[in-house]
Order: structure tokens, then C-alpha cells, then sequence
């Protein structure tokens, strides 16, 4: 319970009284309603970082409330050395925003394609005070130019551009960069990089990018999202164990077996 008291006291005056209604009731329709209610185009998340409303996205819902766990916000957040932040499809940017109130973090790239998305990371990144946060509006692939990504229209967490996930939605034009743009953007120093990677059932096609690039040493940690509907685990663990990784911890998000988590260490 003192945990639990001192989030919502970190949380403010509005937020942290209506988190508590919510965990005390388990119910969060009254919060949600209260905000909306009152019209406040900026909302303090569960993890402690200003948002743009978005109430009608599922993803900014999930990044309000705090339902994607700590293992990673905990990772970034919590860090006492200096250090690299990819954020490879950061979307509303939720752990670009949390790696760049670390006073440790010496850059953090957050990568999102979706012009809509994009606005409102842009918009998330000014909100914060953040000038440690470089928003891209691309994606990482195999090819740079550009190509179609599909996305539901009231989960943008669910645009996808790869071809074994069936997602159906807006179809919308994007730009693509592959490793060489990516290592540019990244700046030489000796600090580690921290990945992040959530991209639909995309990556095998990004941890292929990744594991070519010319800072794959200072790499020390990758993140990413896995379904095994959309892609084979063992062949993305291979492609990181050949270039160092030696830890695969697995983190089980969703109530589905098949979708979980994986946190790869050196």
C-alpha cells in the first residue's frame, strides 16, 4: 500500500486522486469519463508523463492506464548510467518520453512512420520539455523509399507492414530507411544503447537492420515484441545470438501464450 499511495501522490492533484477511484473501485470509466469531461488536451500517464488526449485510440488508452507493464519503463526510467535510446516504432512515443526524463539519457530516436501518430509523438516530446528526444518520421527496413503500412483505425499500435499479419485498416503511405540512414542519426560516443522494437510481426525484417549496424557493439539490450503468429522466435534469437546476445527473457503481456515480450541482454 505505501507504494501504491506514493504513485498516486507522484501522479499530481487530478491524477493521482482519480487513479486511486479507479484501483479502489476497479473500474477506470469513471476517470476516463472525468477527463474527457473536462476536456484537458493533456493527461499525466501512469508512467508519469504528459500525453496528448486521445481517448478514442486504444494504444493511448493503454499507455494512460499503464497496462504495459514496468519491465521496460523500470529499464529506461530507472537507469544510473549514461545511455542510447532506439525507440523503433515508438508511436505516441509513451518510452521515448520516459527514457528522455532520465537525466541519463543522452539521446533517445524515436521512430514512427504514421504522419497522424507522428503529430501527436511530436506534440508528446514538447509537452515534456524534452530536447534530448529526436522524433523520425520513417520506418527501418530492408529498403529505403517508401511503401504502404495498414492500420485499424482506433488502434494505431496495430499498423503493421508485414505480410503475415493480416491486420485490416487505413492503408497509408510511409517512408522507409534501412541501416545506414539509421546509423547516421545515431551519435558516436561510448555510452550503451537500449532498443526498443514493436512493430506488428515486422521484426525479423528490423533485427536484421539492427544487427547490421555499425554500433551493434554498443547495443547492450534489445526489447521487442513477439507473436508468434507473425513471426518465429527462435529465428530472431539466433540472429541477436550471433552477433552477442546471450539472455532472452520473456515476458508474458497478453493473455494469449503465443504473445509476450522479449528482453535480450549481452
Amino acid at each position: 500500500m505505501p507504494n501504491r499511495l506514493s504513485t498516486f501522490l507522484e501522479l499530481g492533484p487530478l491524477h493521482g486522486p482519480l487513479a486511486a477511484i479507479s484501483s479502489l473501485s476497479r473500474d477506470s470509466s469513471i476517470e476516463k469519463g472525468m477527463l474527457r469531461w473536462l476536456g484537458r488536451p493533456y493527461v499525466r500517464s501512469r508512467y508519469g508523463v504528459s500525453m496528448r488526449s486521445n481517448w478514442a485510440d486504444a494504444t493511448f488508452n493503454l499507455c494512460y492506464f499503464g497496462h504495459y507493464g514496468r519491465t521496460l519503463s523500470d529499464l529506461l526510467g530507472k537507469r544510473s548510467q549514461p545511455f542510447v535510446f532506439l525507440d523503433i516504432g515508438a508511436n505516441q512515443g509513451l518510452y521515448s518520453l520516459i527514457a528522455g526524463k532520465n537525466p541519463n539519457c543522452r539521446q533517445a530516436i524515436a521512430f514512427e512512420p504514421v504522419p497522424a501518430t507522428f503529430a501527436l509523438l511530436e506534440a508528446n516530446i514538447a509537452a515534456n520539455g524534452l530536447d534530448n528526444v529526436k522524433p523520425v518520421n520513417q520506418a527501418i527496413a530492408a529498403e529505403s523509399g517508401t511503401t504502404i503500412i495498414r492500420m485499424p483505425p482506433e488502434h494505431s499500435g496495430g499498423a503493421s507492414m508485414a505480410a503475415d499479419n493480416g491486420v485490416a485498416g487505413l492503408e497509408i503511405a510511409i517512408e522507409t530507411i534501412r541501416q545506414e540512414e539509421m546509423d547516421a542519426l545515431i551519435a558516436d560516443g561510448p555510452e550503451p544503447i537500449l532498443v526498443k522494437i514493436d512493430v506488428e510481426g515486422f521484426e525479423p525484417v528490423v533485427v536484421a537492420e539492427l544487427v547490421k549496424s555499425r554500433h551493434i557493439d554498443r547495443i547492450a539490450a534489445v526489447f521487442y515484441e513477439m507473436d508468434e503468429n507473425w513471426a518465429d522466435p527462435m529465428a530472431l534469437e539466433r540472429m541477436l545470438r550471433d552477433v552477442g546476445f546471450t539472455s532472452f527473457r520473456k515476458i508474458q503481456t497478453a493473455a494469449e501464450a503465443t504473445h509476450y515480450d522479449v528482453l535480450a541482454t549481452r
